[in-house]
């Protein structure tokens, strides 16, 4: 059976990438972009399969109409790939309020109200697939990508935390976390925060970023392929990572996360109370490792 797919951000890069492949499969797509004339090669190729929707993510009255359009359009949405986003470089003070606030409104707001939009209408059919486009740098943190990784690291808490809150309603929740690839996000989707003397590290990633040396490992169809596929998968993962370098960066942070909390266990173990019996019961309702009565 061909599934429905709403896209964010399907004009460019990734989303593009992703809404061909999808397109490909015989699937159908909402595709949403800021400028829907970008679509018109795929509507003239794919006729009905694809509905261009115009949409600024940020724009939350404009989400809920669009997501209402694609189901009265298609009778429902099987799959919802969060995609719209972009990436700022700078040191943490030196962004603008409106720098702050775009990065928020556009990479962790808007996914999150996005999935609103859609879950009332997965729930009702009991199964659904929510893929958020998230990053490696929502799970390390480097100099330079403070907003941006604030944004994907919410992200990232959301859909773990959601991918457990709707399993028992058939809704699939995945965190894709690629690494650097090859679309326009280090090129023309990047902006940058005003330099600040003072911040080496900083200064040198906007330099490296802005020279154009910055060469991507990933390849984007390769991605969408995956994503495709990910789509139908039986047992999809909560948080899955692409690409070589995205992987390495991922298996260092960790390994530092480890020793640090090992070097510190006899203090995070020196806080508990003495009288602390309920722990088991406790942890295991924290964890959802049993239901909760």
């Amino acid at each position: 059976m061909t599934k429905v797919w709403f896209i964010t951000g399907s004009s460019r890069g990734l989303g593009r990438h992703l809404t061909e492949a999808v397109l490909r499969i015989g699937d159908s797509v909402a595709a949403t972009a800021r400028n829907i004339s970008q679509l018109d090669e795929l509507v003239q190729q794919y006729g009905n399969q694809i509905l261009p929707l115009q949409l600024d993510v940020t724009d939350y009255e404009q989400v809920y109409k669009t997501v209402d359009e694609a189901v009265k359009h298609f009778g429902k949405i099987d799959v919802l790939v969060n995609n719209a986003g972009f990436g700022i470089v700078g040191a943490a003070e030196a962004f603008t309020d409106e720098q702050v606030r775009s990065q928020l409104e556009t990479n962790l707001y808007a996914p999150v109200e996005i999935t609103r939009a859609v879950l009332p209408y997965m729930r009702k059919q009991q199964a659904g697939r929510i893929i958020q486009i998230s990053s490696v740098g929502g799970r390390v943190g480097n100099a330079g990508l403070t907003i941006y990784q604030a944004a994907k690291f919410g992200l990232g808490g959301f859909t773990e935390a959601l991918s457990k809150e709707v399993a028992p309603l058939g809704i699939f929740v995945t965190s894709v976390e690629p690494g650097g690839f090859r679309t326009d996000w280090a090129g023309a989707s990047m902006s940058y925060a005003k330099e600040i003397e003072g911040y080496t590290l900083v200064n040198q990633r906007t330099e490296f970023m802005k020279s154009g040396k910055f060469i991507p490992v990933g390849d984007p169809e390769k991605a969408a392929q995956v994503i495709t596929e990910l789509a139908v998968h039986p047992a999809p993962p909560v948080h899955l990572v692409l690409g070589s370098e995205a992987i390495g960066i991922l298996q260092h942070a960790n390994a530092q996360r480890d020793a640090e909390m090992a070097a510190w266990m006899s203090t995070s173990l020196s806080t508990d109370h003495v009288d602390s019996q309920d722990f088991a019961a406790t942890a295991a309702i924290m964890l959802d490792t049993e239901k909760a009565k």
